[in-house]
């Protein structure tokens, strides 16, 4: 009978052993899971900022959304402390023969996600027409 109850103590102290270890060593993980979490959460954040190209395709979409007019084309794109600022060209109005069709530049203001902000026409012209302010000797 004392083999038994040996036994059994034996079994219970390596038991207990077995536990302690274990939450010594979850103990220990704990604050490397923390900075795993806090360095994924920053990877996270960086990953979910979008790229420019997908800010150019949102903006576009956004202003023809505002708009209901069709970017053509961006002709700048700078990232700002604020966010993003594009200029963008847009059909104002489609004429025959398409040289004579309106044309305008629009500032669009973005935030850091990409997310417009604001917009105003800056200029407005034929498409036929080359720009006097842009075209002289600057």
């Amino acid at each position: 009978m004392s083999n038994t109850s040996s036994t059994s103590k034996t079994q219970r102290s390596q038991k207990s052993q077995t536990s302690q270890k274990n939450q010594t060593s979850q103990e220990a993980e704990e604050p490397e899971e923390g900075r795993e979490s806090s360095g994924s959460s920053r990877h996270e954040e960086a990953e979910s900022r979008p790229t420019p190209m997908q800010v150019l395709r949102h903006a576009r979409t956004q202003l023809a959304e505002l708009t209901g007019m069709a970017p053509e084309s961006v002709s700048s794109f700078e990232q700002t402390e604020d966010g993003w600022t594009l200029e963008v060209e847009v059909l104002e109005m489609a004429r025959v023969p398409d040289t004579m069709s309106l044309l305008a530049s629009y500032e669009v203001e973005l935030d850091p996600d990409g997310e417009l902000t604001g917009y105003r026409r800056v200029r407005r012209y034929e498409r036929g027409r080359a720009d006097p302010r842009r075209s002289g000797g600057r």
